[in-house]
Parts: structure tokens; C-alpha cells; sequence
């Protein structure tokens, strides 16, 4: 398992961007959480095997919120125990 921490900046708060974010994950074995930040950006920790975590960011950024993203900032991290994809708060 492969874990990656993904910081999206824009015009991501206040337009759905969690909720999409959380919607594409069902259709991805991966798990995790997205989250907003105080300072507008949009946290996303998730997990998976490594191709299927690509794919998952891939679609992501296919997806229409790509018009809300200004820019990207991606770390890997440990992979992590987790049950499904939810927001966290």
C-alpha cells in the first residue's frame, strides 16, 4: 500500500470540491479523507495500491474540478489503516 498527502489550491472551497472528491473515491479502492484548510486549500490523505492511487488522482484532476485547481503540492506518506473515503472536518 501506497499513501500520499495532496494539498489542492484555488478555487477549491465553497463549489462542492469534497463531496466530488469523495464521490470519485467509490469507484477507486483506495481509502482516506479530504479536508478543508483555514487557509482556503483542500487537504486529501489517501491510501491504496499504487496504480490505483494514481488513477484515483488522475480522475481528480479529469474531473470537472480541474476548473477550480490552481495548483497542486503532493508528499508521499506511510501507507495508513483506514475504512473507506470520508470528509473529515
Amino acid at each position: 500500500m501506497t499513501g500520499v498527502q495532496v494539498f489542492y489550491e484555488g478555487r477549491v472551497q465553497g463549489v462542492g470540491f469534497r463531496y466530488c472528491v469523495r464521490q470519485l473515491a467509490c469507484g477507486f479502492e483506495v481509502t482516506g479523507w479530504v479536508r478543508n484548510l483555514p487557509d482556503g486549500r483542500v487537504e486529501l490523505q489517501a491510501c491504496g495500491e499504487p496504480g490505483e492511487l494514481e488513477e484515483f488522482l488522475t480522475a481528480i484532476l479529469e474531473s470537472e474540478l480541474k476548473a477550480h485547481i490552481k495548483t497542486t503540492e503532493r508528499h508521499p506518506v506511510a501507507g495508513f489503516a483506514a475504512k473507506g473515503f470520508e470528509i473529515a472536518r
